[in-house]
């Protein structure tokens, strides 16, 4: 398969309109230019089907940041679509509630371990912030124990370098731990007695949980009476049907979905024991699209589709394939990098001679996939659209890419063969 710089005419003159318009240039920062290779990717794509997405240019790849999580189905999938296409002809959102509210929460509540009753808002950061709302009316405590990325709002984003235009005085009341040192956790709790209301964490990233870490932390929240709140945004509806939660068999009082719920449509979730729940009569938390009826459906569809199929066997089969051969080529080769992760989402981490994460190799290797019609963003996602011919041509991108990667590094001129600039970070997350 060989590699050649394709063209971004298109995507460069929307680019250069959308930087006098768009603050940052984008609605979403992790699809900025900036993330990729500014200058050799494509800015802007216009359409997908199953696996695959077109850019403004006419280009086509195999798609893997799946619009960074959302689509677990594939683009443009028959029985999502239909369910959107029908309800439209109904309408979209109303003065009174719709049938589709009382729908959707029977069915979460069924395949959802911790879900006793459930409410609805768009996007992931509405679901967390709700979450950590109730949990502290429920405890009456003000602090909060974190572990992961949680969101935009200003009681998590503080914590990062993004954080101006946000009250310093947030950073009292929200403290890090780590994952897989239940010892970090444990120091939290000794130093703010009786002060935390929740742990909240993501329950399993890049890193998967030793040594009993989830059952540990759930023993320590309860045992300090703060409730445990799992962040499923990412993990939900890819590890199990039920969440990470299902897979890992430990339940939370709390739980946050989104992203994949509804193949694409805007639509999150906070779950959790009833007791905890019914606050929700006193505590705010509305909105005026929460109950907005396409993406309902979309979701009740998506759902449905992972239920009633091998969903999530597909996607855990040909993610493994996916990590385990990049991976060969990899030692195979001497190249230090490797794909990190269970095998729906996994990350590919590059490091320089010295063990250090280095951009400038990602940028190398985005650049190179790129060039042979893969779609990468450095964190990878699984859709059930994607088939043994995906993740073989994607293989064979891979060893390519690899090689020509080991090449630079060999000859030192990996900075030399960018055709673009250096990918960035969006924020920094503080040091524990």
């Amino acid at each position: 398969m060989k590699g050649s710089k394709k063209k971004f005419k298109k995507s460069f003159e929307y680019w250069s309109r959308a930087e006098k318009l768009i603050p940052a240039g984008t609605q979403t920062l992790s699809k900025g230019p900036d993330q990729f290779v500014k200058g050799a990717y494509p800015v802007y794509l216009k359409s997908g089907n199953g696996s695959h997405v077109w850019d403004v240019d006419g280009n086509e790849y195999i798609d893997y940041p799946l619009a960074l999580g959302p689509v677990i189905l594939g683009y443009n999938y028959p029985r999502v679509n239909e369910a959107i296409i029908k309800q439209l002809k109904d309408g979209i959102t109303f003065s009174l509630m719709h049938p589709l509210e009382v729908e959707l929460s029977e069915l979460l509540t069924e395949i959802i371990p911790c879900a006793e009753m459930v409410r609805f808002g768009k996007n992931g950061a509405d679901a967390t912030s709700a979450a950590i709302r109730i949990a502290r009316a429920y405890t009456e405590r003000e602090k909060i124990a974190y572990c992961g990325y949680h969101g935009w709002q200003d009681w998590y984003i503080v914590t990062t370098s993004r954080n101006k235009g946000v009250l310093p005085i947030w950073k009292n009341y929200i403290h890090s731990f780590e994952y897989n040192k239940i010892e970090t956790l444990e120091k939290l709790f000794e130093q703010n007695k009786g002060e935390i209301a929740a742990v909240i964490m993501e329950p399993v990233g890049v890193e998967e949980p030793r040594d009993r870490f989830l059952e540990k932390v759930k023993k320590l929240a309860h045992e300090n009476d703060a409730l445990l709140i799992f962040d499923e945004i990412v993990t939900g509806f890819r590890l199990a049907l039920g969440g990470a939660q299902e897979y890992f068999g430990v339940v939370p009082d709390l739980a946050c979905f989104g992203k994949a719920m509804a193949n694409g449509m805007p639509i999150s979730t906070v779950v959790g024991k009833k007791e905890v729940m019914k606050l929700f009569d006193e505590v705010f938390f509305s909105i005026t699209f929460g109950g907005e009826t396409l993406s309902l459906a979309a979701a009740l569809a998506t759902i449905k589709e992972i239920k009633e199929k091998n969903v999530i066997e597909h996607i855990w089969k040909q993610g493994r394939k996916l990590k385990d051969g990049y991976n060969k080529f990899a030692g195979d080769m001497g190249v230090n990098t490797k794909c990190v992760g269970l095998p729906p989402h996994t990350i590919f981490r590059f490091k320089d001679s010295k063990g250090k994460e280095s951009l400038e190799i990602k940028s190398l290797f985005l650049q190179e996939t790129v060039k042979r019609g893969i779609l990468f963003s450095g964190t990878q996602n699984i859709s059930y659209s994607h088939s043994d011919g995906d993740i073989e041509k994607t293989l064979l991108a891979c060893e390519e890419s690899l090689r020509s990667l080991k090449n630079a590094i060999d000859k030192n001129k990996v900075k030399e063969l960018l055709e673009g600039e250096i990918t960035r970070e969006v924020f920094r997350r503080p040091e524990v």
